[in-house]
């Protein structure tokens, strides 16, 4: 039996940062349960600022298929536009990306296209992506799943929103887990 390292294993707030891949108006509305992955997403991202977790986000072709939803942008620090599927390709995502934040927690759209690809790059480039399962969307449950499933095949880490937010606080004696229990009940 291999034995983990629990202290490498869970999520810390001082690694992490949270990237929120095409959550644009103009593809949010082909996106299955797109009102629910949007509320998921936004209490995620909140918690992560209350936390001084960093939040980017990226926006594909934003001149043809608009900006981040309004309900997530005030929760965004940066936000870098691009017209590769995979952020990475753009020569200024990684280049100012935040020190010290190997572990980056992926959420968004398409899950089987963007999300995927820009995952697969930050594992490439030395990072530690993890999906978060319950933050992420297709047109089609079929190519979600099939997201996860070659996520896993590369051995990549998944959690749920509630796995990352209660890993980041680590303790109900946390200053902010009241007003984090507020999000997430």
């Amino acid at each position: 039996m291999k034995y983990v390292d629990v202290n490498q294993a869970l999520l810390t707030t001082g690694a992490s940062a949270l990237l929120i891949v095409d959550m644009q108006e103009k593809l949010l509305p082909a996106i299955q349960d797109t009102d629910a992955l949007r509320g998921r997403v936004a209490r995620l991202a909140q918690t992560a600022r209350r936390l001084s977790v960093p939040v980017w986000a990226t926006e594909h072709w934003p001149e043809k298929i608009g900006a981040t939803h309004p309900d997530l942008a005030p929760h965004i620090e940066r936000t870098v536009a691009k017209t590769h599927f995979n952020a990475c390709r753009e020569a200024v995502f990684l280049e100012s990306w935040p020190a010290g934040r190997s572990r980056v927690l992926l959420t968004g759209t398409e899950a089987h296209i963007c999300v995927l690809q820009t995952g697969l790059g930050l594992a490439q480039a030395g990072y530690e992506p993890v999906l978060v399962t319950d933050c992420i969307g297709s047109r089609r449950a079929s190519d979600w799943a099939a997201a996860c499933e070659r996520w896993r095949r590369y051995g990549l880490e998944t959690v749920t929103s509630e796995m990352a937010i209660y890993e980041w606080l680590e303790t109900p004696a946390h200053p902010a887990f009241r007003d984090v229990l507020a999000l997430v009940k």
